[in-house]
């Protein structure tokens, strides 16, 4: 049988290859479908908080493990109070209709409860009891009712985790992992599914050293993903797994997401069935925090009927010739280049996406020791990597040892020459890194640029294709492209226009295919120096930046 079919396009619900049957699609390394299977793996990249929380304060000082049922009907919750509390939700995953149904005190047998587990058919809990580095399990009379709950057996951890944290079991009950708080996670064999006195300890997958502590484990329902909290940072970092459920093939995928405007001390996550909602514990205000974990919908904007929401946010303070604009995926970080200083500077928005609610975040780097006149910059989709384009007609690469923060930016001492643009203003990414395309003012153009390696751009070569602008403007200084390349976004700096102008590719991404849809948005009653553009990732808002005011405007589109 077929076991997986890689498609450059989308999948399907059935499919077939010579009559037999296809069980999952790829599109380059990202599994977009799987036979039998409604999970498809949360993008941590696109996360946003919901603005949906419970407090459980009522239940707990300090809750410690939590789960919900399948169907998303009920929630358990177990902490200080050596408790195990049972909630139902009116609405389904929505944690904010949550009500308390019973409690049951589980201090006879389990001391200082932190992780849980409940097995998929509501037949078995699992508990960690921290102090004594032990898993408890204990079996429901009635499945998913506490209150038939009675204590089963327990399996020491001792020998390799003395500081037990989170908890996860394979889906078929067959493997359970434990985390250590500050050195990894550990695997073990259950010969019989959910029978703790079948267990032998098997291997150990080590952290890496981005994930501070430990507190707790979500893997994938295929076993090739795992998501793990780390409450050092106040952040969910994921990893990879190159062989399912093999722990010790355990490796960081350079991707997290930041919940600190939420908590300031996260102790355990789990997701919805579907992977399409996140939610964490956390132990400093004892509240569950929801987030939503899909890539928003893209819908191209509509220039025509653009208009200014009366929005800006200064950067003169940092900046007073700023050149381009940035923000991360979720909306909650947002970066400001210019040439004055030489710098990129870093903002913190509370809103996402409302540059009114943004803050220095006193966080910059300097760009000076290789471009004297940075005009453009992008960050990788997983804020890993930084690159800059300037008036020296060279992109050069950066690494951040945390993502998403410049200040622990250094120079990859990787550049690559752009030949074709003596006044390079502006650079864009093709999603998958495999592209990048540049925008200036000598020859009023975009260009194209392939990467043999994706996001290395030692890699870099002309493709010598371009597309010139110079019919609708003779200043382009910024490009932004649609998610699928079909759509692309100028921005010229003519003193007496200052617009955005939308031109279509026939074929996505083939610049040769451009053409101009007679669609512009004029921001010169904003600003008459504008010089870097940004779009919020479902296309609903426009972000553009100027030298006039030094200040970014917030547009709907």
């Amino acid at each position: 049988m077929v076991q997986t079919l890689y498609l450059g396009g989308t999948a399907f619900s059935n499919v077939t290859v010579g009559g037999t049957t296809v069980t999952a699609v790829y599109v380059g390394s990202t599994k977009i479908w799987e036979a039998g299977s409604s999970w498809t793996d949360p993008d941590l990249a696109n996360a946003s908080y919901d603005s949906v929380s419970l407090s459980v304060t009522g239940e707990e000082t300090l809750p410690r493990g939590f789960q919900f049922k399948p169907d998303g009907t009920k929630m358990y919750l177990v902490g200080l109070n050596d408790e195990i509390n049972e909630y139902n939700l009116s609405t389904a995953w929505d944690v904010s209709s949550a009500t308390v149904n019973q409690t049951l005190s589980i201090a006879t047998n389990t001391l200082n409860p932190w992780g849980m587990f409940i097995n998929p058919d509501g037949t078995k809990l699992f508990v960690v009891d921290n102090p004594n580095d032990s898993i408890d399990s204990y079996d429901f009379g009635t499945a998913w009712d506490i209150s038939t709950l009675t204590y089963d057996t327990t399996f020491s951890v001792t020998s390799q985790a003395t500081q037990p944290y989170g908890l996860t079991f394979k889906s078929d009950g067959t493997k359970m992992y434990v985390t250590n708080y500050n050195t990894g996670i550990y695997e073990y064999n259950l010969s019989t599914a959910w029978d703790l006195s079948t267990v032998s300890y098997n291997q150990f997958g080590a952290k890496n050293s981005a994930t501070f502590n430990i507190s707790d484990i979500f893997i994938s329902p295929n076993g090739d993903k795992a998501w793990i909290v780390d409450y050092g940072h106040d952040d969910i970092d994921e990893y990879n797994l190159s062989t399912a459920w093999d722990i010790s093939t355990l490796s960081y995928a350079s991707t997290n997401f930041s919940i600190s405007s939420q908590s300031g001390l996260p102790l355990f996550i789990t997701f919805k069935d579907d992977g399409s909602k996140m939610y964490v514990c956390d132990g400093s205000n004892d509240s569950i925090f929801q987030y939503s974990t899909v890539a928003p919908t893209w819908t191209d904007p509509d220039l025509a009927n653009a208009s200014y929401d009366s929005v800006s946010f200064s950067v003169a303070t940092q900046e007073i010739t700023p050149t381009g604009v940035f923000f991360k995926p979720d909306g909650t970080a947002m970066y400001a280049v210019g040439q004055d200083s030489d710098s990129v500077y870093q903002y913190t928005l509370s809103t996402a996406w409302d540059i009114s609610s943004a803050s220095y975040a006193s966080k910059s780097f300097s760009f000076a020791s290789q471009e004297s006149n940075p005009q453009g910059v992008f960050f990788k989709d997983d804020g890993s990597k930084l690159y800059v384009v300037g008036f020296n007609h060279t992109v050069y690469q950066y690494t951040l040892s945390t993502a998403w923060d410049v200040s622990t930016a250094t120079y990859d001492s990787v550049s690559a020459s752009i030949d074709t643009q003596f006044f390079s203003r502006g650079i864009y990414f093709r999603p998958d890194g495999t592209y990048f395309y540049i925008i200036g003012n000598s020859n009023d153009s975009v260009d194209q640029y392939s990467l043999s390696t994706p996001w290395d751009i030692s890699t870099a070569s002309n493709d010598n294709v371009s597309f010139s602008v110079s019919s609708e403007d003779g200043q382009p200084q910024s490009v932004y492209f649609n998610p699928d390349g079909t759509k692309a976004y100028i921005l010229g700096s003519n003193q007496s226009t200052d617009a955005v102008y939308e031109y279509t590719l026939s074929t996505a991404w083939d610049l040769s295919t451009a053409s101009y849809s007679s669609t512009s948005f004029s921001v010169v009653t904003q600003d008459s120096g504008a010089t870097g553009i940004a779009f919020k990732n479902d296309g609903s808002k426009m972000y553009v930046i100027g030298q006039s005011n030094d200040t970014i405007y917030q547009y709907s589109t």
